[in-house]
């Protein structure tokens, strides 16, 4: 005989009423810490350091000064920068055969090795380094940038499907944050030295992706009684959290702008920064309390244990007769093994075969099937012009304002305010998009298409070159180019499914160096250096070798009329995405992560079910088991 026994709810466990209590205990502390939402907030602490690249424009001109390159030159190491941070399939395939920490960890390494070679080219503790050797050492420093999006960034979305537009507007938002982020850390740390920026964003990411390496893990989806969703209290928390982040950081560049800082002063400033960057903490004990407390009441709810009878004979037949179906089944299923060179000719022929006959939008594509997608072609031409145009702005914001005669502070100010309108325009994209889709069903290449339309506006602004236009424009351009990627990566992962998310993911990234090689360094670049030559006495600044500086509205006037030319076309196209999917975005997209009994998958390509609850037993079932 054997006994299955419940258990009671005598338990010593904490009681609910003594928060103060159950949060001061071991056992809580290592449910918040293994938890899924403490995976979000080192997933916000890791993606908010790796945004280095985005802070180009500040230490660019140092860059440009130590090593003695001319514009083209110094676009050349951008275009490798860009390239870098955006070639992420290799880590994308990496994570679909290792655990996220092994990506985090190769991409700590990365980063420090990279950024560390540049600040020691130029602080000049080595010898001056060939420009290839430059674009190599950038390269390998901003490529650790898709690992902690491969790592964190994907495991995220695999762990919430259902709010992933929402996910991937917070985790990006921070992303956007962290230009603002850098330069109060820098002021505090190192002073107004921009080659010791280079050497802050070299350990500082490694150091965080360390810290938090064994925290980033994909964690199977539950499924939910009733259809219910998961709660987005926490994420709105978050939000607030950010904006919060967001106003202090504008706060303190208006401030840091109007009055001279000591370092004592930049040092509290970058405490009170690094206090507001630890309080989604709070958010995440918060949960998992809430969590704690429903598990208590329900184990409370429960009647007293009752023991079932079975007969061993009867299990045992049971048992029996059921493995001999399931060999059964799998001895049908199972083909004959066939000779290796037609094994190999007939899997190449499935590979043809089921490349060009994808499933239906919102089902899982293979790689093959959605890199030669029309949806995927269309999308990604569109985030070439879209993405390729606004990074153009950003990291020539120094030299455009240098041009257009801002001094160095406002320069300073640019870049901080496209970081914080970044951080705008993604978390704006991810939460609206979410809910003009939930309530409206507006397809997200439409919400795209009037981006990149709002883009080209601020392209106008830098080309007409117009007084005091440039606050708007850096303004324009850092909303615009933090938006248009929530909304690229939910449209992949909604239309070619969660799957090889982390493969297409980084694809879908790869656009922006393509953009950025060919209006940044073919268009931007060239013609900026055109420009200086034209300009007597100004080809070459004094003691700066190579260095070629242009001066008024002409240096970037024709470069960024092309760009906006560029960006309208963008736009048309992506009209194109938009009424390929219209009718797919007007059903309901989210059906299989709500439904428990629909026929669907979470995180990695698996629908991960949640361990049974226990229930009542039905007065019938009492009868007929008990003892």
């Amino acid at each position: 005989m054997v006994f299955d026994a419940g258990t009671g709810s005598g338990g010593g466990s904490p009681a609910v009423g003594n928060p103060l209590r159950v949060i001061l205990t071991a056992a809580f502390a290592r449910q918040v810490a293994v938890g899924r939402w403490f995976t979000v907030f080192a997933s916000l602490l890791i993606l908010t350091a790796s945004g280095a690249t985005y802070i180009f424009g500040i230490y660019s001109r140092a860059l440009k000064e130590a090593l003695g390159y001319d514009q083209r030159t110094l676009n050349t190491v951008s275009f490798f920068k860009d390239l870098g941070a955006n070639l992420g399939v290799l880590s994308g395939l990496i994570n679909e055969v290792t655990p996220p920490w092994v990506v985090l960890a190769i991409g700590a390494a990365m980063n420090l090795s990279g950024y560390l070679m540049v600040y020691l080219a130029v602080a000049g503790r080595t010898g001056a380094p060939p420009v290839w050797l430059v674009c190599l050492y950038v390269f390998v420093g901003a490529n650790s940038q898709s690992f902690a999006n491969t790592g964190a960034l994907v495991t995220c979305v695999k762990n919430f499907p259902e709010s992933r537009g929402v996910v991937l507007g917070i985790l990006k938002g921070f992303v956007g944050l962290s230009g603002a982020v850098y330069t109060q850390l820098y002021l505090a740390f190192y002073g107004d030295d921009a080659k010791s920026l280079i050497l802050l964003i070299a350990w500082l990411p490694a150091a965080v992706s360390v810290v938090f390496v064994h925290t980033i893990r994909i964690m199977p989806y539950p499924r939910r009684r009733g259809g219910q969703e998961t709660s987005s209290d926490p994420f709105f928390c978050f939000l607030y959290i950010s904006i919060g982040l967001a106003c202090y950081l504008l706060v303190m560049i208006v401030v840091q702008r109007q009055f001279a800082f000591s370092r004592t002063a930049y040092a509290c400033a970058a405490a009170a920064l690094l206090i507001i960057l630890f309080l989604p903490l709070c958010v995440v004990i918060k949960q998992e309390f809430k969590i704690h407390r429903e598990r208590q009441e329900l184990d409370a709810a429960e009647l007293p244990p009752t023991i079932a009878v079975l007969d061993h004979v009867q299990m045992s037949n049971t048992t029996t007769k059921k493995e001999k179906e399931t060999e059964t089944e799998a001895e049908q299923r199972r083909p004959s093994s066939p000779a290796p060179a037609e094994a190999c000719s007939s899997c190449m022929g499935r590979w043809v075969k089921t490349m060009f006959r994808p499933p239906a939008r919102g089902e899982d594509y293979t790689i093959l099937q959605a890199l030669v997608s029309v949806d995927m072609l269309v999308l990604f031409v569109a985030t070439i012009c879209g993405v390729g145009g606004t990074l153009t702005a950003i990291d020539n914001m120094g030299q455009i304002g240098q041009s257009l005669g801002y001094p160095a502070k406002s320069i300073n100010t640019f870049v901080s305010l496209i970081s914080i309108w970044n951080y705008a325009g993604r978390v704006t994209a991810g939460f609206a998009s979410e809910v003009f889709l939930e309530r409206y069903r507006l397809p997200r290449p439409l919400m795209l298409t009037g981006v990149l339309l709002l883009a080209g506006a601020g392209h106008l602004l830098i080309a007409l070159g117009v007084p005091r236009s440039l606050y708007a424009a850096s303004v324009i351009i850092g909303f615009c180019f933090g938006a248009q990627w929530p909304l690229v990566f939910a449209i992949i992962s909604e239309v070619f499914g969660l799957k090889y998310y982390s493969t297409l993911y980084n694809f879908g990234g790869m656009a922006s160096p393509v953009g950025s090689y060919i209006l940044n360094v073919r268009v931007a670049g060239r013609l900026y250096d055109a420009e200086a030559d034209r300009q007597p006495g100004r080809g070459l600044a004094a003691g700066a070798g190579r260095d070629k500086v242009c001066l008024g509205v002409d240096c970037f006037k024709h470069s960024f009329l092309i760009i906006t030319a560029a960006t309208v076309f963008g736009a048309l196209v992506s009209l194109v995405l938009v009424w390929r999917t219209w009718s797919f975005y007007k059903g309901d997209i989210y059906a299989r992560f709500r439904d428990g009994s629909a026929a669907g998958e979470g995180a990695g390509g698996r629908l991960p079910v949640e361990q049974p609850q226990r229930r009542r037993r039905r007065p019938e079932e009492e009868e007929s088991t008990a003892v």
